[in-house]
């Protein structure tokens, strides 16, 4: 009698440690799994942003090769002139540019606990 009893709780440990070695082996790796393809969608994501990227500073590349792009930014950025131009430069007259006022800030709304909000309408009804 005892020695069944000391059996069954023998194969009852014996079970429980095969279970738990069952989820150690199968729950573990699958979370690393899962957080490794997680990590890869990431760096997918992001390496398709900079390859995006990379294609527009390419165009920039491309459009500042051209002489004509060159003087744009030259003439825009720098106000440089070709031989024999002049340049003009229109000073500020010294008054303050003009400014529309602001529009008046909202009253604060005073935020009532339920207790005064139910009284207001309570006496708002007499």
């Amino acid at each position: 009698m005892i020695r069944r009893v000391v059996r069954r709780r023998v194969g009852v440990a014996v079970a429980a440690l095969a279970l738990v070695g069952v989820l150690f082996l199968a729950v573990f790796p699958t979370q690393a799994y899962l957080a490794q393809r997680r990590h890869q969608d990431e760096l997918a994501a992001q390496v398709a942003t900079l390859a995006a990227t990379n294609e527009a500073l390419r165009q920039r590349t491309a459009e500042l090769d051209s002489t004509e792009e060159i003087e744009r930014l030259a003439r825009l950025h720098h106000q440089l002139v070709r031989p024999g131009e002049e340049a003009y430069v229109i000073l500020p007259d010294g008054t303050p540019p003009a400014t529309t006022p602001s529009p008046p800030l909202p009253a604060p709304v005073e935020k009532q606990g339920w207790l005064s909000a139910a009284w207001g309408r309570l006496s708002s009804i007499f």
